[in-house]
């Protein structure tokens, strides 16, 4: 049964890196209401996979083979568009972030604080509301006046 009587969110992992791969399909599985349905290693087969398991949520890296990550993303809202997607990356420019969030993904999470916010993200993004890692530089200001789409914004307090 689900932790507190959530639904079971189907996730699909796609980094090119398989040992961040391996840790974040660990991390994810130790939670009930949380299930890895697939894991891809570059961008179309991230497309491929999207399209076929339809999942809930698509934890998606900018920097793939074959197909960059902001391009994948504009294929899945289109052939899965139910599926909420959660950049997780190690690229830090908010010109970047904007640009993956511009796409209709609703996170953007940097890879070195995954450890801290990962969980936190996938929750707010499945939840319906955006996150965007606490230590992007001027994500908060640029967001405003950039005039992205407005759904609440979680962050991770303990980073604020």
């Amino acid at each position: 049964m689900a932790a507190l009587g959530r639904a079971t969110k189907r996730i699909l992992v796609v980094d090119d890196y398989e040992p961040y791969r391996r840790t974040i399909f660990i991390m994810l599985q130790k939670q009930e209401h949380l299930r890895v349905i697939g894991e891809a290693v570059d961008g179309l087969e991230a497309v491929e996979l999207a399209e076929r398991l339809q999942p809930d949520l698509v934890l998606l890296d900018i920097g793939l083979p074959a197909l960059d990550g902001l391009k994948v993303a504009r294929r899945i809202r289109e052939l899965s568009p139910k599926s909420r997607i959660l950049f997780v990356s190690e690229n830090r420019s908010w010109d970047i972030a904007e640009e993956a969030l511009r796409t209709g993904a609703a996170g953007y999470v940097i890879k070195t604080n995954a450890a801290s916010e990962l969980l936190a993200a996938v929750n707010a993004v499945l939840a319906g509301n955006r996150f965007i890692s606490a230590s992007l530089p001027g994500s908060h200001a640029s967001e405003q006046r950039q005039g992205l789409p407005t759904v609440p914004s979680v962050r991770n307090p303990a980073l604020s």
